[in-house]
């Protein structure tokens, strides 16, 4: 598996999150130049796994978001982290929409 997620991009629409299953993972959501704004998790106590967690972006996105993609995953509390570690190193970072999570927290991934 790929650090970062390959996944093809979505439009953030209802037919598209309906389409989702309620399975567990993480997912990305993204402006229209496929800017990462926001890397999620859909865990145990989430309603509805995925579906649930991008219908409540779907009502109410992050500023900018209009497409998503995921990634179904049972260690998905590790692979949120390891997502959010990339990201932080490609971009000093974290996405702009994740101002939930203490970057100094997360450790730093090594990529050599």
């Amino acid at each position: 598996m790929a650090v970062r997620m390959v996944k093809p991009w979505r439009p953030l629409t209802a037919e598209n999150v309906e389409a989702l299953t309620g399975h567990l993972g993480v997912y990305q959501l993204a402006d229209a130049e496929e800017r990462i704004l926001y890397i999620g998790v859909a865990g145990g106590r989430t309603l509805q796994g995925l579906k649930g967690e991008l219908r409540r972006h779907l009502a109410e996105p992050p500023a900018g978001a209009d497409r998503f993609r995921v990634e179904v995953n049972m260690a998905y509390r590790t692979r949120h982290f390891e997502l959010l570690q990339a990201y932080r190193s490609d971009h000093d970072a974290l996405p702009p929409a994740n101002d939930d999570i203490e970057a100094a927290s997360l450790g730093r991934l090594r990529l050599d």
